[in-house]
């Protein structure tokens, strides 16, 4: 058995007892501070999103943006601790293969706190996925009607997470893999996450129609306020990567800080290899200069395509799935706005697109040594068979189905209350109090 089968596992024998909501008190003190110390990471995620974001929009909207950010942690986070941690791993009579049922309005007592870890871990997993639809509806969107998107939008990840994760989860029980394996409880997503919002975000984009100039050449183009917000953004959203990844272990107890090296390093090396396609790319397509936006898409598209496989790969083989992340991520975004589908921040591509990949990427590359008894879990290029490969790729037509049709309800239900869509006086002045 080679290093990356030993670390993989250790990764799934280790991970049956993960689950705070299945073994109460099963976390040490160890395992505990890991876990908060990387949801804290996580959350400073948020400000990433919102320079990028607002530095990518004109001046004039930049404050509306990190306004949006902060509304998603605070009524996204609202609708997760209502319900949203619930649909996904509550474990009490009626929990079944769509969603699961209990810890309405979260509440444990002291000696269940790693219940609260799992909680606190999940909850930044959701709030981001909101975040990363409002680039898709930025400079455009009535702040309201967004605020009430962003309550309800918890709908939109809360049940794929269930069927990845959660007890009796249907994907779970048919061999998904998204990070952890099927032998696995930890909680990385690739397809949860960044699917759900980018085909959330393609959804917004094509309701609410194009920033007004942006395929109207009678009307001046709007253009990004500050580069530097863009680059120090990144640089947020990257380092607060390795907490997302890394902190998935669940732990660093026992050997699993192994597991959390190595995702470590295959996320970094994902980066890389998403970033020297955004250079390359930039250059063949930008008349041979470095696009600042291009660039940051090829380094989120690495990091968003080895996130499925981050602690089940090699090296060599995040490099290559970053590239090719970077790759799909980029070129979706060009071929997207030739239909005229205004994203301004390359949510899209970055997140759906690219989230795709990396479902695809579990499927050919993942090596994974379950627990004691089973199969081994190996993808099409580590010999084995198509049935993996089958699975992924129908948990991501069954995420983006959900995630599309819950998306298109929840603007048209809005639309119906309040306008979503900006009027042309209001987009022209800037968004702030709108």
């Amino acid at each position: 058995m080679n290093e990356t089968q030993n670390i993989a596992n250790y990764s799934s024998n280790s991970s049956s007892q993960s689950p705070p909501a299945d073994d109460a008190g099963s976390l040490n003190s160890d395992d505990a501070t890991w876990i908060l110390t990387s949801a804290f990471i996580i959350f400073t995620m948020q400000s990433g999103f919102g320079l990028v974001e607002s530095g990518l929009v004109s001046k004039k909207n930049e404050v509306n943006i990190m306004v949006k950010n902060a509304i998603d942690v605070i009524y996204g986070g609202l609708s997760y601790w209502l319900y949203g941690f619930a649909f996904s791993f509550g474990l009490e009579k009626g929990t079944n293969g769509f969603c699961g049922i209990g810890y309405f309005a979260t509440d444990v007592e002291a000696e269940e706190g790693d219940v609260f870890a799992l909680y606190f871990f999940q909850m930044s997993f959701a709030t981001t996925a909101t975040t990363i639809v409002s680039g898709a509806m930025a400079e455009r969107t009535h702040l309201h009607a967004y605020t009430i998107f962003s309550f309800t939008n918890t709908i939109s990840y809360v049940f794929p997470a269930h069927w990845i994760w959660g007890e009796k989860g249907f994907l779970k029980e048919m061999g998904v893999i998204d990070y952890a394996g099927k032998n696995s409880k930890n909680c990385k997503s690739c397809a949860g996450v960044h699917l759900v919002g980018g085909v959330a975000g393609l959804v917004a984009a094509m309701m609410l129609g194009p920033r007004q100039g942006t395929y109207n050449k009678s009307i001046k183009k709007s253009q990004p306020g500050s580069l530097t917000n863009v680059m120090l953004g990144t640089f947020m959203l990257w380092w607060g990567w390795l907490g997302f990844n890394c902190g998935s272990t669940f732990g660093i107890s026992g050997a699993k800080w192994l597991l959390a090296s190595r995702s470590a390093v295959v996320t970094l090396n994902g980066s890389i290899g998403g970033g020297l396609l955004g250079v390359i790319y930039s250059f063949v397509y930008r008349k041979r200069k470095l696009d600042v936006a291009v660039f940051i898409t090829g380094i989120l598209g690495g990091l968003v395509g080895i996130t499925a496989i981050c602690a089940m790969c090699r090296p060599w083989e995040a490099f290559l799935i970053g590239f090719i992340g970077g790759l799909t991520a980029c070129g979706s975004c060009d071929i997207i706005d030739r239909f005229k589908i205004d994203d301004p921040v390359g949510c899209i591509g970055t997140h759906g697109v690219a989230g795709i990949w990396g479902m695809i990427a579990v499927g050919l590359w993942v090596e994974e040594e379950p627990l004691e008894g089973l199969s081994p879990v190996r993808g099409l290029f580590k010999g084995g068979s198509a049935k993996l490969l089958g699975v992924e790729i129908l948990a991501c037509l069954v995420i983006t189905a959900w995630s599309a049709f819950t998306t298109w309800l929840q603007l048209f239900l809005i639309g119906k209350i309040l306008p979503l869509r900006l009027t042309f006086e209001q987009e022209m002045i800037g968004t702030l109090a709108n």
